[in-house]
């Protein structure tokens, strides 16, 4: 049985190249590449083309990409996932919080990355991970994957595009005075440090807007509950943005915040918007928080 990712497209313009019709579906030239040299292959009504064959009108285009091989260093390995929403091009999980998206020096193992490697190897799915909205450790809720390097290809652009939506809800130190404000300032990372970010002019463009759902204290300390929106997704955005009004999340001990009453910095992913990347449906996926931050809010 073939293994390969693939799609298939109908000709609706007479005398077309082959290669024209695949850059108007989107097909990169890196995955033509791919495609060429990697063991995946092009046909018209089922005969082999290369991309310079002309079409004709109601021809059948056939895309096969070649199989995916996982990165060397990424240990297949078969962790619990919480799967929200699986499809042949996207898997949307909810990830707890003290766990790498990805495995990193500190963290090589236990990752999100490496469960879907062993999840994908378990379906018999010629794939490997490609992450398209990526959470800190310690932040929990909702995150993408994309299954095959062509859907990841998709999703870079309807990110570039805005067309994918993230919200969040955090409880951050103090009074947050304001109801509703944005906070537009360039995010970059600290000389002194190779983790941490600070807001500074020659940063990038990184955008939030906030929202004050709940002013409350808890043993006479000032908290607020509030839920943010994402325009960019810099690192650490969400953390470095509320520093930089003064309202570090509760235990974010990276940017002042303190873990008093949470072991990580309260922030969670309940809020998942977007296109599917192959038949254009409107996505929506929720995620409730954890019991930690409910504690939190309940106390």
């Amino acid at each position: 049985m073939d293994k390969r990712f693939t799609l298939r497209f109908t000709a609706t313009k007479d005398r077309q190249l082959l290669r024209e019709a695949l850059g108007e579906w989107r097909i990169s030239k890196r995955a033509l590449t791919a495609i060429k040299f990697e063991g995946g292959l092009l046909t018209v009504n089922g005969v082999e083309r290369n991309v310079r064959h002309p079409l004709q009108i109601g021809d059948l285009v056939e895309v096969k990409f070649p199989p995916e091989e996982k990165s060397e260093g990424l240990v297949v390995e078969y962790g619990s996932l919480r799967i929200v929403y699986e499809d042949e091009a996207i898997l949307v999980l909810d990830k707890p919080a003290h766990q790498s998206t990805i495995p990193s020096r500190e963290h090589p193992t236990k990752s999100i990355a490496n469960d879907v490697c062993g999840y994908f190897e378990q379906k018999g799915l010629a794939s490997t991970v490609h992450v398209v909205t990526r959470l800190d450790r310690d932040t929990s809720g909702l995150l993408c994957i994309a299954k095959h390097a062509h859907i990841h290809h998709l999703t870079g652009l309807a990110q570039r595009g805005g067309e994918i939506s993230r919200e969040y809800e955090a409880i951050v130190h103090g009074h947050v005075v304001v109801d509703k404000q944005s906070i537009v300032a360039p995010i970059g990372r600290k000389d002194t440090s190779i983790i941490e970010r600070e807001v500074r002019e020659d940063g990038q463009f990184a955008h939030t807007d906030v929202t004050v759902l709940s002013r409350f204290d808890i043993h006479g300390e000032p908290m607020t509950h509030i839920r943010l929106k994402l325009h960019t997704g810099r690192t650490h955005q969400i953390r470095v943005h509320m520093a930089y009004l003064g309202h570090p999340l509760v235990g974010d001990e990276l940017y002042g915040g303190k873990r008093t009453y949470i072991n990580r910095q309260a922030l969670h992913c309940v809020s998942l918007q977007m296109l599917h990347p192959l038949t254009s449906e409107s996505l929506k996926f929720s995620s409730p928080l954890m019991a930690d931050m409910k504690y939190l809010l309940n106390r």
